[in-house]
């Protein structure tokens, strides 16, 4: 099993980019998706997170009404828009699968973002 997020890159302040994290080797759809990021210096944070049946969502404070998680579990991939970045958003941004049915979690190995002029 594994998840493989790709999309990271360097953009400028204001600017948007989309995250994706491509699952496979396990039962997505039973499967709470979340995005996380840590910064250099800083512990890894919650970003946001998407339940398995799509009707939950959580966003960290600092990035709602400018992120948005989506999932497509026909295609075993969650999503991360991010638009009107900041400098501050510059973190490796890493996927997160976990599920109420299974006490089993599965990280991706990152993708940097870099916000910067």
């Amino acid at each position: 099993a594994q998840l493989v997020e790709s999309g990271g890159g360097l953009v400028q302040p204001g600017g948007s980019l989309t995250l994706s994290c491509a699952a496979s080797g396990f039962a997505f759809g039973w499967y709470t998706m979340s995005w996380y990021r840590q910064a250099p210096g800083k512990e890894r944070e919650l970003v946001a997170a998407l339940s398995d049946n799509s009707r939950l969502r959580n966003y960290a404070d600092s990035v709602k009404g400018r992120f948005t998680i989506s999932r497509d579990n026909a295609k075993n991939t969650v999503y991360l828009q991010m638009n009107s970045l900041k400098p501050e958003d510059t973190a490796v941004y890493y996927c997160k699968a976990s599920s109420r049915y299974t006490t089993q979690i599965y990280w991706g190995q990152g993708t940097q973002v870099a916000v910067s002029s």
